[in-house]
């Protein structure tokens, strides 16, 4: 069970990733980080930036001057940065189940909203809902960019006991 938001390290992994695939700029990354999101998801100038100026000043990344573009701040990865990248991809290997974490607890909390009698959360005309329809439109949503990826769905009946013992996954609820 997570107990606060993203992965530790999610940000400064993909901006690695990104800068391995070719010199890039703070404003770039952000825009190719939701993309990535699928426009769901912008992380701030105040969260970029300082990853960058770390990995320059941990010899991870350099700035590059560009001539077609003088007054940007590229970046590119090192020699080093390439090991750390390396390092990350194998520690971000190890974050999965942080990342079904964060999905599916954003998601009963979005279904405890519509459903549990504690919550009074108002239907705003124009806006979301916490109700039957929304929370149906947003399984369809991850049903179809499984699709896209995956082929088709098929439904999974185990259990999560079931599930992680198949998928030889210790559980581990504490």
């Amino acid at each position: 069970m997570r107990k606060s938001g993203p992965p530790k390290g999610l940000i400064a992994y993909i901006v690695l990733e990104l800068l391995a695939e070719k010199p890039r700029y703070g404003y770039e990354i952000l825009k190719e980080i939701t993309d990535i999101s699928g426009g769901h998801w912008e992380p701030s100038y105040g969260s970029v930036y300082p990853i960058l100026y770390k990995f320059e000043d941990e010899g991870w990344a350099q700035r590059i001057e560009r001539e077609d573009e003088p007054d940007r701040k590229y970046f590119e990865l090192t020699d080093d940065g390439v090991l750390e990248l390396d390092r990350r991809r194998e520690e971000s290997a190890r974050k999965a189940k942080e990342f079904a974490d964060v999905i599916l607890g954003f998601y009963h909390v979005y279904v405890a909203f519509s459903c549990d009698d504690r919550f009074e959360v108002p239907a705003l005309d124009g806006e979301w809902h916490f109700d039957e329809d929304f929370s149906a439109w947003i399984v369809e949503q991850m049903i179809r960019h499984h699709d896209h990826y995956f082929g088709d769905f098929e439904r999974v009946d185990a259990t999560p006991d079931e599930f992680y013992d198949a998928h030889g996954v210790d559980r581990d609820d504490e």
